[in-house]
């Protein structure tokens, strides 16, 4: 593909990146083929050390510029059928700047039916329009006479000319640039109940919003937008009608101050204002009250999927386990505790079920069942899911399991939002076919107790259970953003090639899932991968797929130690000759005095790059560089069961479980999860929430109110003297400070690796 130079021009002035580095970019995207993830880690010394965001941001806006021009070459095409097309039009098409600018030009000509100003042009009354437009006298009887031959009559001759005015005021250009400013700067956008509201099931959800006005400049504000989905939402039910409201003196002035202004002394001023009102309350206000919530739309839409990807990345980022041996629980009632046991590699070993909330003999048949597991398999941590009787079922395993009290086996919740839809997958029937569904969700709770991010990418990440409005928004646009922010999250990461499932290795970068399963099945077939070479003999695995993914798969104690690193194959001779030259083989790498050596070569440095140069050095001395914190435990009060069991104004700890524009959901280690408003977060103004939180986090919190009719949990991090509360990380965000400048330290050993700012 050949890169267009005034895309590249444009790519430029949107982003404000260098020349270079967005043509470098644009080169390795659309002319290499190369993914977002590999060039990103592995080609800084072209881009200029652009990270993920930066190079996805050029991405978009060139993709953009060339939608743009089709839909530019789309629209002179029709119009030129149409047999309209002026000089003077084509250049303002080809003069337009944006999409907007487009489609006002296009609007005229869009209708497939014929309107009544075309038919009065077809009579010949443009004359009469433009007389009545321009002129400071009246018709004169032989005018009148002239136009009057062109219809039945005169009233129908000034009915059509008026036809033509209407119109050609309602699409002028100009006149709908200034009333679309006047709109986002002046407007509101008003609400009101429908009267069949009480008809629909939950209107009482909307109450806030039944009388309701808002500026649309405030609305449109980042920390609002969650408002207009909820006013989007109430109309799409028939609860709420919503309009967007502009004083129609407004628009009248602005088309008056075009068309017929005092000054001009026109002889139709009447007429002109008629022809005004009417393409004011005809077209002009129900385009822009179209517009107005189509572009709210668009922006509370990316603005709710910002906050979903930002809490998907903290979720799939979280710390994890790593290789322990895990009692999975999927608790219930009725059917009883599913259990499920996986080793320190996440491979199933065996199932049961207990009943600790039936009779008194299964009781203790259920405290011997899960007493002998735990010895016999030689388990380290027990993973509870949080859905119904969780809590109960943690509760029971720690009263009757020796084990956490004498041996130190940790009982914990965990968090099975999108543990049912694995379930019931096809990745989850291929995995397990002989299995109960609730048998395969304890499997993975334990499994994404162990490594959330190798888990969780087997859901879909709407079902997970972070975000807000993520049914509303645009579909198409939320799915591309979800599974970027899990082709980072992976690649950031990297996998180990002898372990990793197919849907994880999926993600990796320039893969595919048919990929994916091929080399699952070469895997198998050939009792795993000796080192990265082997790739090449997997089908479908072309040098092309080699170069970009090869330095995101792990081979551990393999042949080459530089095939457990992020080191990427392309680099091997290099340090292979370096080696030799320096009497040394690769293993000596490990050796920190060696890596020392290498490190402070500066002829190596120079014919690598110095961004290069510095990622091998980082990869030799931490080779598995898993960015991830380890996990740690979250105790909850023990005595809380319930609702009833809270206190208001005492602190409890909690996990946050998402985040939204208005605020964090905090899972205090009930069902129920708290609201933290963003007016409770600090002392201080927080404009953002995500700026303060992340999901999986760890953070005391106060009770400030509990209404046990709707079982709603108002918290705040405030202390009762309103000083803040100081946050607990659990191990998920902690703000290290360089305490000569007070600003935070930069990790650079991960910089730019994925866009990702680790917290």
């Amino acid at each position: 593909m050949e890169l267009q130079q005034e895309a590249i021009e444009y790519v430029i002035k949107e982003t404000g990146i260098k020349a270079a580095s967005v043509l470098a970019t644009a080169t390795l995207l659309f002319k290499e083929d190369g993914t977002i993830p590999f060039i990103a880690r592995y080609r800084k010394e072209r881009t200029g050390n652009l990270d993920e965001v930066q190079i996805r941001d050029i991405q978009e806006k060139y993709e953009a510029y060339l939608e743009m021009e089709k839909r530019r070459t789309y629209i002179i095409e029709q119009i030129t059928k149409l047999k309209m097309l002026t000089p003077a039009l084509e250049k303002k098409i080809n003069m337009a700047s944006t999409l907007k600018e487009l489609e006002d030009l296009y609007a005229p000509y869009k209708s497939k039916k014929k309107t009544k100003a075309q038919t009065a042009k077809e009579l010949g009354l443009q004359p009469l329009a433009d007389f009545i437009l321009s002129s400071k006298a009246d018709l004169t009887d032989e005018q009148k006479a002239t136009f009057q031959a062109k219809a039945e009559d005169f009233e129908k001759a000034m009915a059509g000319a008026k036809d033509i005015i209407i119109e050609t005021m309602a699409h002028d250009v100009d006149c709908k640039n200034d009333i679309r400013t006047r709109f986002w700067s002046e407007a509101k956008i008003v609400s009101s109940k429908r009267k069949k509201a009480e008809e629909v099931k939950g209107f009482e959800k909307f109450k806030d919003f039944f009388e309701f006005e808002e500026k649309i400049s405030q609305i449109k504000m980042q920390k609002n937008t969650h408002r207009f989905m909820a006013l989007r939402r109430g109309l799409s039910l028939k609860v709420l009608k919503v309009e967007v409201v502009l004083d129609n003196e407004v628009l009248l002035t602005i088309i008056e101050n075009k068309y017929y202004p005092s000054s001009a002394g026109l002889a139709n001023k009447d007429i002109l204002e008629q022809c005004a009102t009417k393409a004011a309350a005809l077209y002009i206000s129900p385009s822009m009250d179209l517009e107005v919530k189509s572009e709210l739309k668009t922006v509370a839409d990316d603005e709710a999927i910002k906050v979903f990807s930002q809490n998907l990345k903290n979720l799939l980022l979280q710390p994890y386990l790593g290789s322990k041996t895990v009692l999975g629980i999927d608790p219930g009632i009725r059917t009883g505790c599913k259990c499920a046991i996986v080793d320190n590699t996440g491979k199933f070993i065996v199932d049961f079920v207990i009943y600790p909330f039936g009779s008194d003999g299964q009781y203790q048949q259920s405290v011997k069942y899960i007493n002998q597991a735990i010895e016999h398999f030689k388990v380290e941590y027990m993973a509870i899911g949080n859905g119904t009787n969780g809590r109960e079922t943690l509760h029971f395993v720690q009263k009757e399991c020796p084990a956490i009290q004498k041996k130190g086996v940790k009982a914990t919740m965990i968090n099975e939002a999108g543990a049912s839809i694995y379930s019931a997958s096809d990745i989850a029937r291929k995995e397990f076919p002989d299995k109960d569904v609730t048998v395969r969700g304890a499997i993975s709770i334990a499994r994404r107790f162990q490594d959330p991010l190798a888990e969780l990418v087997k859901i879909d990440p709407k079902s997970i259970g972070v975000g807000q409005y993520q049914h509303d928004v645009n579909q198409t646009k939320l799915k591309k953003s979800l599974e970027g922010v899990v082709e980072s999250c992976v690649n950031y990461v990297g996998v180990d090639v002898n372990t990793a499932s197919a849907p994880l290795l999926s993600y990796i970068s320039g893969i595919g899932p048919t990929v994916a399963k091929n080399i699952v099945t070469f895997r198998e077939k050939n009792k795993g991968f000796k080192n990265r070479s082997q790739l090449l003999e997997v089908s479908r695995f072309s040098p092309k797929v080699f170069e970009q993914s090869a330095g995101f798969l792990r081979i551990y104690d393999g042949e080459n130690p530089l095939d457990g690193t992020f080191v990427h194959p392309e680099s091997y001779s290099v340090i292979e000759k370096w080696c030799k030259d320096n009497k040394l083989k690769l293993q000596d790498l490990r050796d920190s005095e060696v890596v020392n050596q290498f490190s402070s070569d500066k002829t190596l440095r120079e014919q690598l790059g110095d961004l290069t140069f510095n990622d091998i050095v980082t990869s030799l001395k931490a080779p598995a560089q898993d960015p991830r914190s380890e996990f740690k435990s979250t105790e909850f009060d023990p005595s809380l069961k319930g609702l009833g069991d809270l206190q208001t104004d005492k602190f409890y700890t909690g996990i946050v479980s998402n985040i939204t524009n208005f605020g964090a959901f905090v899972d205090i280690g009930i069902k129920e999860n708290g609201l933290l408003h963003v007016s409770q977060m600090a002392d201080h103004f927080v404009e953002n929430a995500l700026n303060e939180l992340s999901v999986g986090q760890e953070i005391k919190v106060r009770v400030i109110e509990v209404d046990q009719e709707r079982g709603r949990i108002s918290l705040s991090a405030k202390k009762l003297d309103g000083a803040h509360m100081p946050m607990s990380s659990g191990g998920t965000k902690s703000k290290k400070k360089d305490k000569r400048k007070n600003v935070p330290i930069k990790n650079n050993a991960f910089s730019g690796l994925a866009g990702l700012k680790l917290k």
